[in-house]
């Protein structure tokens, strides 16, 4: 796949809630997923595709999705691409709701993601 091809694929599966269907199809086996901070109960920084689908698990566990909106992506050069990400969710543990943002930079090689790093 081409980098324009990887990225609209992951958009689109973000927008229709195919994120975690999209791993195999769109991950490197040992891509790695960054976050900007330690998050309770998750590691800031995971590699292989086992690793990123608990952050997913996690990510369902710990959070009431209300509305997720993503937009791009922004494609730089023939490896990377962003993606901005606009969270409206409670948190199950406190029932806080907030509406986060984030954007993601994601890493492309031999046709699969090799890294995201979230920003936010």
């Amino acid at each position: 796949m081409t980098l324009k091809e990887i990225a609209d694929a992951l958009v689109e599966g973000c927008r229709t809630g195919q994120e975690t269907a999209n791993l195999d199809k769109l991950y490197a086996a040992d891509a790695t997923s960054v976050e900007a901070q330690d998050m309770p109960g998750m590691e800031r920084e995971v590699t292989g595709l086992d690793a990123i689908r608990g952050k997913h698990a996690w990510w369902e566990n710990a959070v009431e999705l209300h509305e997720a909106k993503a937009d791009g992506p922004y494609l730089h050069g023939d490896d990377r691409f962003a993606v901005n990400f606009e969270i409206d969710a409670t948190m199950k543990d406190s029932g806080e709701r907030s509406v986060m943002k984030e954007v993601a930079i994601y890493h492309v090689a031999d046709g699969k993601i090799v890294r995201e790093e979230f920003f936010y």
